[in-house]
């Protein structure tokens, strides 16, 4: 009796997936074995203190990443690393500059080919992300970066006036954003890095103060969030030519996260990260 049950139930979840395969095609539903890609592929940080902290050996492919820290922390350093391995391997890579202030010298020194990332200066926020989402479906960008969240500007707010209040304008920007760009960026396997600024919860008097703007969704959607800290600064006598950098991984999907990795982003003659462990 178990085993005719069994078969009947069999027979009925075989009719079921052949009718959502034929209404949504082929590979829309699938036993998690028969998936050949069930390894997590990435491509490096630049770094191989990082790359070990990440515990994938660097940043998952079709996934979305925060790097989020104080001001002059070297963010943007980190992420313009990501882009100059990804290149080293023969892909092709995008700045999204929303705030406007990318140092093309300062990213060739870090390795990045100039001459062949593709630059955006986005005037909204709007903009910003649907350029973004018209790079990911063309599946021809490897790795999009978008600098900085904070930076996204609503339509709205910009025709505005100074003081019009827009409560919740960015995170409600950021979460249908979010949800359109998530699904696509996995299917494409591109790398979207996501730089982010720091803000202070007002009247906090316990725990943290600090949040991100933007919205509570990057957090959520997020595989790995990296919390970039400027430890100290690294003196050539007396002058200041670069500083100890610590970045910890508040997040990991596909390793264990908390896991900490320093170094030194130094900005005289050669830009150079994360090469202490």
């Amino acid at each position: 009796m178990a085993k005719q049950v069994t078969k009947e139930k069999d027979k009925n979840l075989e009719a079921v997936l052949q009718e959502i395969e034929k209404q949504f095609g082929k590979g829309s539903i699938m036993k998690l074995g028969e998936n050949p890609h069930m390894e997590v592929e990435t491509t490096s940080s630049g770094s191989l203190a990082l790359d070990l902290a990440l515990g994938v050996m660097g940043y998952p492919k079709g996934r979305i990443i925060e790097i989020f820290g104080p001001e002059s922390s070297g963010k943007t350093t980190v992420a313009l690393h990501a882009i100059a391995e990804v290149q080293k391997q023969g892909g092709r890579a995008a700045f999204i500059d929303a705030e406007h202030a990318l140092d093309p010298i300062y990213a060739k020194k870090l390795g990045v080919d100039i001459n062949e990332l593709l630059l955006s200066q986005p005037d909204t926020g709007e903009q910003a992300l649907e350029i973004c989402e018209a790079l990911v479906r063309s599946e021809a960008v490897n790795i999009v970066v978008i600098d900085s969240v904070a930076a996204l500007v609503p339509q709205a707010e910009i025709d505005g006036d100074m003081g019009d209040s827009h409560v919740g304008l960015q995170a409600r920007l950021m979460s249908q954003a979010l949800r359109k760009l998530s699904g696509t960026i996995n299917k494409t396997k591109t790398t979207a890095i996501f730089i982010n600024q720091l803000r202070e919860k007002v009247g906090v008097m316990f725990g943290n103060p600090e949040t991100t703007p933007g919205g509570r969704a990057l957090k959520f959607y997020s595989t790995i969030r990296l919390d970039v800290r400027r430890a100290e600064s690294i003196k050539n006598g007396d002058a200041i030519v670069g500083n100890k950098t610590v970045i910890k991984v508040v997040k990991n999907k596909v390793a264990p996260p908390f896991k900490t990795a320093t170094g030194e982003i130094t900005t005289i003659l050669t830009a150079s990260l994360l090469t202490k462990a």
